[in-house]
């Protein structure tokens, strides 16, 4: 972790950034913020001049990193208190943990005194994601849940109808006729790439709703058992069979771009996805593109639930300043600018604030997924995700600290199935041998 954090201390040295918030004071100041390299986010960098403006003195550098990198590096930072970050990007899986730690900061006295801020307006399964004992640590830029973006076009070519509530078993029989290697369209898009937030985000939804569990109610490991043999086996036939090249280094990114550039019938994901695809800047799919449910098979919904929020690491050295670019950043007034700036509504932040859904525009632009997205937020339970009891909350992670290195150990086993260079088998019995010493870990201290 010292190490980590030596790296973090040099790439900051040689990253730039832009940005500012409101009035803060005289003086100079630079406010360091890690970020995860998302659109959405992006953006948010590309629009910070205008916070700049308004605080003349402040200077934003951005550390904005892909998913992983910058999971590992806000994690050293902020574990070991290193200072390096006056804000950070993090999710409702960190949030809940770290603020029980003592790493983050009571945003409740922030918002207290800014009542225009209006934290009662966000969705309250997003908001209560990102609390510990009733109070806010992070504030939420966008939320999501997961479901199936389809062409239907295609399904219309190949007579095919997709069910309003479908089942991963006719998914998986749409992606076979669909598929047309000839054309170079793969019948479905799904991650492969390792990473806890990786490919293990949509496969553990898959094993929910097949009746897998990490862990039963008295942290006994599940990864050899029956149904999570058959999910596995099922996902990584599934990809291997009508997924898309290279399957086992696509992630989010990856899997955006093809179906984006209509390599791909199908993309089940992060809800999020819908804003780019019908980004006519960015998407040559636009307005084919039907969105339903995150198929199930033996439970009534499976679609996570997930936000990428900000935070302020309790050693931040100017909570008040970070607290500006904060509010900026997510305030109700956000959404306006990216919309004026790009001409595009689509890429506006989803699935956070209930008031962003009562604009007109809003509305007309992202009709074809605004209400899939709010249903699937709103069926997201993360303490009724799966078929059988668990000790743990979470839908697509397992909310316990050992999840970063257990996560991305069994990904690494499910994303090297996926390659062929271990059976299903193979890469379950190892991965079973991880989770049973973490599992082990509770037992001890029931």
């Amino acid at each position: 972790m010292r190490k980590t954090a030596a790296l973090l201390a040099v790439l900051l040295l040689t990253l730039t950034g832009c940005a500012g918030a409101g009035a803060l004071g005289n003086g100079d100041r630079t406010l360091v913020v890690a970020i995860v390299a998302n659109p959405q986010m992006k953006d948010a960098i590309a629009l910070s001049g205008e916070f700049e403006k308004a605080n003349p003195g402040v200077t934003l550098k951005f550390v904005s990193l892909p998913e992983n990198q910058a999971r590992a590096k806000i994690t050293a930072s902020t574990a070991t208190e290193g200072g390096e970050f006056d804000v950070v990007m993090i999710s409702n899986y960190e949030a809940p943990q770290w603020a029980a730690n003592g790493w983050l900061e009571n945003l409740e006295p922030h918002i207290a005194a800014n009542p225009s801020y209006d934290s009662a307006d966000f969705i309250p399964s997003i908001k209560e994601s990102l609390s510990h004992n009733g109070s806010l640590y992070a504030v939420p830029f966008y939320g999501e849940s997961s479901f199936l973006a389809y062409r239907k076009d295609l399904f219309e070519q190949a007579g095919l109808t997709m069910p309003a509530r479908p089942t991963w078993s006719q998914i998986a029989e749409f992606a076979a006729k669909l598929d047309d290697k000839a054309k170079g369209i793969a019948g479905i898009c799904l991650r492969g790439k390792p990473g806890w937030g990786e490919s293990l985000a949509p496969f553990t939804t898959v094993a929910n709703t097949f009746g897998a569990q990490w862990f039963d109610k008295d942290w006994n490991a599940k990864l050899d058992s029956p149904e999570f043999k058959a999910a596995a086996e099922f996902y990584v036939n599934l990809v291997r069979q009508h997924g898309e090249v290279g399957a086992s280094s696509a992630g989010f990114s990856e899997c955006g771009t093809r179906y984006t550039q209509g390599q791909a019938a199908m993309w089940y994901d992060a809800t999020v996805m819908a804003g780019t695809n019908e980004d006519p800047s960015a998407s040559k799919v636009v307005g084919k593109s039907g969105y339903a449910p995150a198929p199930v098979e033996k439970t009534r919904a499976s679609g996570w639930l997930y936000t990428w929020a900000l935070a302020i690491p309790k050693v931040a050295k100017d909570s008040d300043a970070a607290w500006k670019f904060m509010s900026w950043m997510t305030d109700k007034a956000y959404v306006q600018r990216v919309a004026k700036e790009y001409g595009d509504w689509n890429r506006v932040p989803p699935g956070v604030r209930k008031s962003t859904y009562d604009i007109p525009q809003y509305r007309e632009a992202a009709k074809a997924y605004a209400q899939p997205t709010l249903d699937g937020i709103a069926d997201a339970d993360q303490r009724k995700a799966m078929v059988n009891p668990v000790p743990y909350p979470g839908i697509q992670f397992v909310g316990i600290p050992e999840f970063q290195d257990l996560g991305t150990r069994v990904s690494q086993q499910l994303s090297a199935a996926i390659a062929g260079q271990l059976t299903v088998d193979e890469a379950l019995k190892q991965a079973q041998e991880y989770a049973q010493t973490v599992g082990k870990s509770y037992q001890e201290v029931q």
